[in-house]
């Protein structure tokens, strides 16, 4: 109420994120890298996307050494896929990780995706890339130890 001079009600101030999340579902991706340890001791990073409407997730490559050029690489192979399948995400909601490199999110914005940084050690922010994850079944090394996840495959099947 303007000429009362009444500041707007808290709640009408600002989106919470639960209400961003769920009214840009359409139009979000989220990702993050999954660490892992192979059966034979070898630790690999898969870089995975999740689209949030459909829960479909993109495993977009394992490697053992991520560098800048491999992540920007899987960023562009990504983008043509987008295309291609009619995906209009606008948003890609990522963690601060450091094997994200700076370009990556310039390679997304000619794209028309912005993207959004999770708050620092604020994992609820990602939680439906990061529940993926932990959803994941893995399998046991010999040792008895949880081991190497099972991605592409459980991912492919369309869960």
């Amino acid at each position: 109420m303007p000429h009362l001079r009444l500041d707007p009600a808290p709640e009408r101030a600002s989106t919470t994120w639960t209400a961003f999340l769920r009214s840009q579902a359409e139009a979000l991706l989220a990702c993050d890298f999954i660490e892992t340890v192979t059966l034979n001791g070898q630790r690999q990073y898969i870089l995975a996307v999740i689209e949030h409407a459909s829960r479909r997730v993109r495993v977009l490559g394992t490697t053992a050494h991520p560098t800048a050029s491999w992540v920007m690489q899987a960023m562009k192979n990504l983008v043509m896929d987008l295309e291609e399948a009619g995906c209009r995400a606008r948003y890609l909601i990522r963690d601060r990780d450091g094997k994200f490199p700076a370009l990556m999110d310039e390679i997304l914005a000619d794209s028309g995706i912005r993207t959004v940084l999770t708050g620092v050690r604020v994992p609820r922010m990602n939680s439906i890339m990061e529940r993926a994850v932990q959803d994941a079944p893995r399998t046991r090394r010999a040792d008895g130890h949880r081991g190497e996840y099972v991605i592409p495959r459980y991912f492919a099947a369309g869960v």
